[in-house]
């Protein structure tokens, strides 16, 4: 499984990258990609919305099943990868490049310390 070193995670499979400027980039990771099988249908949150963390804010749906997209952190929505929604499996050939979901401009900066590094998501998802 791959898991970057860079990135931070949640435990709903949701990986976040700081792209600078108090905005985040987010998708979901290569374990949650494989875990629902062939991505068919994604409907992420629209730019301007506002997310709080943990909230669901979108769907992926696969030939599996439906999951629920959650807010790995609260700010506002400022950018959406229409890619994903046009093709959908990109999320499961490039998870973590141009299988990306959103980009929220964060409330708080710091509650990226509440997310969880590499090592501990390897370790979280090795438990599964």
């Amino acid at each position: 499984m791959n898991v970057p070193e860079q990135l931070k995670y949640t435990d709903d499979h949701e990986w976040v990258q700081v792209t600078g400027d108090g905005v985040v980039r987010v998708g979901i990771t290569d374990y949650a990609q494989n875990a629902l099988g062939d991505v068919v249908f994604v409907q992420p949150p629209a730019v301007g919305d506002t997310v709080a963390a943990g909230d669901s804010i979108g769907e992926v749906e696969s030939t599996k099943s439906v999951s629920d997209i959650y807010a790995p952190v609260s700010g506002e929505v400022t950018a959406v990868n229409e890619a994903v929604v046009t093709a959908p499996e990109t999320i499961n050939t490039d998870p973590f490049g141009e299988g990306w979901l959103f980009e929220v401009r964060l409330a708080d900066a710091a509650a990226l310390e509440e997310l969880l590094d590499a090592a501990a998501y390897t370790e979280k998802i090795s438990e599964a």
